[in-house]
C-alpha cells in the first residue's frame, strides 16, 4: 500500500515527522530517524533571544579593546573564531542536508518581526527544504487588543514570505478567540503549511526557594484530542497543508489525524520515550491496520472524517461537549 504524502510542496515517503527538539541536535539521531523511516524531520528550533545575542556578543568583543594601544588589538577574535548558536544553527543544517536525504525543515521561534526576515534568508542559504515559524506570543501587554496580537502573526508570515522562496509552515497555539479565521489569514498571507498546535510550557514555582522555574511536561496521548477537532474542521477550508502535532504515539494516533484531515503528524515525546526506532513500529502497524481494513493509500482516507465528511459533523460542535457531559456517569 501506498503510505506517501506530499507537505509543504515535498513528496515524503511517511507521514510521520520527528518535530522540532532535542533529539535532532545529534546528526546521527537524522540518521537513525531517516532509517526507522521518518518522512522528513524538523530540527531543533533557534530562538530569536540566542540571533539577537549572538549580535550583542559580537560587537562588545570587536569593540571593547578598539581605544586601546595598538599591541592590544592582536587579542580581537576574528569572525571565523567567534561562533555562537546561530551560526552553528546553520552549519547544523548544512550537515543535516549532508547526511540524510529526507527534506530537513528548519525551525524558527520567535516574538517579533525583527530577527525572522534575516535570518530566514540564512536558513534557505544554508540548504533548508522549508521553515516552520515557531511564533511565541505571550500576550501580557495590558494596552494589547486581541486583533493587535493577531495582526503580528499575519505580518510575519507576510514578510518572510516576501523574503525567502523555500515554502513555510506556521506553528500556532489555540488559543486564538477564532482558530478557523486565523488559519484562514494565515493561509491568505502565504503560510504553505499550519502545525497544531504549538504547546506553551507552563511555568512552576519552588517552594524550597521561592523562585519560578521551568517545568517540561512530555505531551500524553489525550493532547491529539484538541489537533484532531480543529484539523478536521479546518480541512478543504483553507489552502495549506495541515500538520498534527501533540500526544500522537500510535499509528491509531496517526491514522485518526489522516482520517480528520493532516497531511503528516509529527512525533517528539513518543520518541523521547521510547527511542527512536519506535517510529518503525509505528509505520509497521500502520500498514497492517490498512491492510486489514482494506485501504490503498493515505489518500483514499485523508478528510473521510473531516467535518465536511461526517454523517454528522456536529459532533466536531456544541453537541458534542453536551453530550459528553449528559453521558459521563
Amino acid at each position: 500500500m501506498d503510505i506517501t504524502t506530499d507537505y509543504l510542496g515535498l513528496k515524503l515517503s511517511t507521514p510521520i515527522i520527528p518535530s522540532a527538539g532535542p533529539l535532532s541536535r545529534d546528526i546521527n539521531n537524522l540518521k537513525k530517524m531517516e532509517e526507522s523511516g521518518a518522512g522528513a524531520v524538523v530540527i531543533y528550533s533557534i530562538f530569536e533571544e540566542q540571533i539577537e545575542q549572538e549580535e550583542l556578543e559580537f560587537y562588545h568583543h570587536t569593540t571593547e579593546t578598539m581605544e586601546s594601544n595598538a599591541e592590544a588589538l592582536s587579542y580581537f577574535p576574528t569572525q571565523s573564531i567567534f561562533k555562537t548558536g546561530p551560526d552553528e544553527y546553520l552549519e547544523h543544517i548544512q550537515k543535516a542536508k549532508k547526511t540524510v536525504s529526507i527534506p530537513v525543515i528548519a525551525s524558527l521561534n520567535g516574538k517579533s518581526l525583527g530577527g525572522w526576515i534575516e535570518y530566514a534568508k540564512k536558513i534557505e542559504q544554508a540548504g533548508a527544504d522549508a521553515l516552520e515559524l515557531n511564533i511565541y506570543r505571550l500576550a501580557t501587554d495590558i494596552t494589547k487588543t486581541g486583533s493587535e496580537i493577531e495582526q503580528s502573526y499575519i505580518e510575519i508570515v507576510k514578510e518572510v514570505k516576501k523574503t525567502i522562496k523555500i515554502p513555510i509552515a506556521v506553528k500556532i497555539g489555540p488559543f486564538f478567540s477564532s482558530v478557523t479565521w486565523m488559519a484562514s489569514q494565515l493561509d491568505n498571507a502565504g503560510a504553505n503549511g499550519l502545525v497544531l498546535f504549538n504547546r506553551f510550557y507552563q511555568p512552576d514555582i519552588d517552594l524550597e526557594n521561592l523562585e519560578v522555574i521551568p517545568n517540561v511536561l512530555l505531551s500524553t496521548p489525550a493532547a491529539m484530542r484538541l489537533p484532531l477537532r480543529w484539523i478536521a474542521i479546518l480541512y478543504s477550508r483553507i489552502k495549506a497543508d495541515l500538520a498534527a502535532t501533540s500526544g500522537i504515539y500510535t499509528e491509531k494516533d496517526v491514522i485518526k489525524m489522516i482520517m480528520a484531515g493532516a497531511k503528516v503528524t509529527q512525533m517528539l515525546s513518543c520518541l523521547l520515550k521510547f527511542g527512536i526506532s519506535h517510529i518503525s513500529e509505528v509505520i509497521t502497524q500502520l500498514k497492517y491496520w490498512m491492510e486489514v481494513n482494506e485501504y490503498e493509500s493515505l489518500t483514499q482516507m485523508r478528510g473521510s472524517m473531516s467535518y465536511k465528511n461526517v454523517a454528522d459533523p456536529s459532533q466536531f460542535e456544541r453537541a458534542n461537549y453536551m453530550k459528553v457531559l449528559n453521558s459521563y456517569k
